[in-house]
């Protein structure tokens, strides 16, 4: 059984930072893709970032793209995600999420999530 461990959300004013880490434990990381979703409330989970399993290969949606980086730490077993410049539209609850399969942008191929962490941007 895979566990994920998101942290370090919060509040933040506009153009600010935030860094989220995601701790993950139950099977072997550096096997998995890990992806940071998110979710506004009344709208669907949206992609944000994903990192492959070497770390060297990054994506990431239009709408952060120059703003968030993804890392990862196999000997860790943590993921980060690194926000800078934030909008108030980033406000969102921030997941998580670990898969072996190839698409990388479709939550639905996601095996495993945390719990989420949020984060709250005011203008």
């Amino acid at each position: 059984q895979v566990r994920l461990v998101e942290s370090g959300g919060g509040s933040v004013q506009a153009v600010g930072s935030l860094r989220l880490s995601c701790a993950a434990s139950g099977r072997a990381f550096s096997d998995d893709r890990m992806g940071w979703f998110r979710q506004a409330p009344g709208n669907e989970r949206e992609f944000v970032a994903a990192i492959s399993r070497s770390g060297f290969g990054t994506y990431y949606a239009d709408s952060v793209k120059g703003r968030f980086t993804i890392s990862r730490d196999n000997a860790g077993n943590t993921v980060s995600l690194h926000m800078n410049s934030l909008k108030p539209e980033d406000t969102a609850v921030y997941y998580c999420a670990a898969h072996r399969g190839n698409d990388v942008v479709t939550a639905l191929q996601y095996d495993y999530w945390g719990q989420g962490t949020q984060v709250t941007v005011s203008a």
